[in-house]
């Protein structure tokens, strides 16, 4: 157990309070790195941390997650430090977060890391979109715990000490219950609303992504790990402004540039959500229609953080998320960022492990950034092949798709057709090879 103090007495107060179990997921953070980002997570929400717990058993306790003993202890200290809530690195169930406060008393918040996830999402969504999204996320994080918070309301008004009262001899449902019925429906009404609402979004983004195909323009989008300087490149890249802090999710809501490589070849670049450990369900799930904006990319540009120390990780945690999302599939660079803070000994044994198709930048001092662009306009065109076709007149239908899908460089009318030359997608060159001729000298 350790102690950390803050000089800023504005920020409510915390101690975070991790647990170790012999169930943990091998490719899991290790307790302690997962830790120091729980605490950058509460610094992000602006809460400081006092204090840090760490517990290790063979599964979580069924009654109080981290066992009777250690929460006495945890109460000992919350009272030492005078902190206004308790943080735990996993996500709890209603009973255990019920049973927590109950045992820490002295009006604690209880709260998990998703919960603390969805506070700093709500607070950082800017756009009508990303408010919607976050909104159904919290609301479904929090419908199953309506339970509690009620109930607690029901013993002080029902006098009780339960759920129900009893008047003259007939038990008869008391006001919590009766105020938990009606803030569940509510809830439920309001978040199929929402989910109405974020499905026209998806009808949207699948129309405008539908019209975005048809330019011909490839789409390059930035995926990692929150805080690995995701949109410091997207800045750099296409020399444009978008917020960026040294903080986790520092920005939200995704961002489109248009930029022009060295080959005069236009590519619009997409900045993504941030990943991160133990992302909550509901949000991948509410954010399901901007992350389908990952998986319709041509390309992925995996930003690593190579200065932590926990990177490899990381990069496990963002792989899986892409799995989650559909998006494993595709083509993928990946970036190491920040090599400014590495040393040269460390750049080279990063360079000797890593894969062919990987690029080593500073984003922040624009170092490798030409090498990367290079990288992206040679992977882009290895999913094309030259070709040269001549298409009976008559056939239109297929003219109109190598101009859609591919690259024309050149098209002349002849008295068998009309002849095409240029680059179309792999995928489609099975539709045009009965079309095939040899190219013009």
């Amino acid at each position: 157990m350790k102690e950390m103090h803050n000089e800023d007495v504005k920020k409510e107060k915390a101690i975070i309070v991790g647990l170790r179990t012999a169930k943990s997921n091998a490719f899991d953070l290790p307790l302690e790195a997962s830790m120091t980002e729980l605490e950058l997570l509460a610094e992000t929400d602006d809460v400081e941390v006092l204090g840090s717990m760490e517990q290790s058993l063979h599964a979580p306790n069924s009654r109080t997650f981290i066992g009777s003993g250690k929460v006495e202890e945890l109460k000992m200290m919350a009272t030492e430090l005078g902190v206004d809530m308790v943080i735990f690195d996993d996500e709890l169930s209603p009973r255990h977060q019920r049973e927590l406060e109950e045992a820490l008393g002295m009006d604690i918040k209880v709260i998990d890391r998703t919960a603390l996830i969805l506070d700093i999402f709500g607070r950082h969504a800017k756009t009508r979109e990303g408010q919607l999204q976050v909104e159904l996320a919290q609301l479904e994080y929090r419908l199953p715990r309506l339970t509690h918070a009620w109930t607690h309301l029901a013993r002080q008004a029902g006098g009780g000490g339960g759920r129900t009262g009893n008047v003259g001899g007939v038990g008869l449902r008391g006001p919590g219950e009766t105020q938990l019925e009606v803030d569940r429906r509510e809830i439920r009404r309001h978040l199929q609303k929402l989910r109405e609402s974020i499905d026209k979004i998806r009808e949207n983004r699948a129309q405008y992504r539908y019209q975005r195909k048809k330019s011909n323009i490839p789409v390059v989008a930035l995926v990692g790990y929150t805080n690995s300087g995701k949109s410091t490149l997207l800045n750099t890249l296409a020399n444009t402004d978008v917020y960026t802090a040294n903080q986790l999710f520092a920005t939200l809501d995704p961002t489109t540039r248009q930029i022009e490589l060295k080959d005069g070849q236009l590519v619009l670049l997409t900045d993504t959500v941030g990943f991160i450990q133990k992302l909550p369900t509901q949000l991948i799930v509410s954010f399901r229609a901007t992350l389908e904006e990952i998986a319709e990319a041509d390309l992925l540009l995996h930003v690593v953080d190579a200065s932590n120390p926990s990177f490899g990780m990381q990069k496990v945690t963002v792989l899986e998320t892409l799995k989650e999302i559909e998006a494993s599939e595709l083509p993928v660079i990946t970036v190491y960022n920040k090599i400014d803070l590495l040393s040269s000994e460390e750049i080279d044994k990063l360079k000797s492990r890593a894969a062919p198709a990987s690029a080593f930048i500073s984003a922040k001092k624009g170092i490798g950034i030409e090498d990367l662009v290079s990288k992206i306009s040679d992977q882009l065109m290895l999913q094309f092949e030259l070709v040269t076709v001549l298409v009976p007149y008559g056939m239109g239908q297929l003219v109109s798709t190598f101009h859609e899908k591919g690259k024309t460089l050149t098209i002349e009318n002849l008295e068998t057709g009309i002849r095409i030359h240029g680059y179309l997608p792999k995928q489609l060159l099975s539709t045009f090879e009965i079309y095939r001729t040899k190219p013009v000298k």
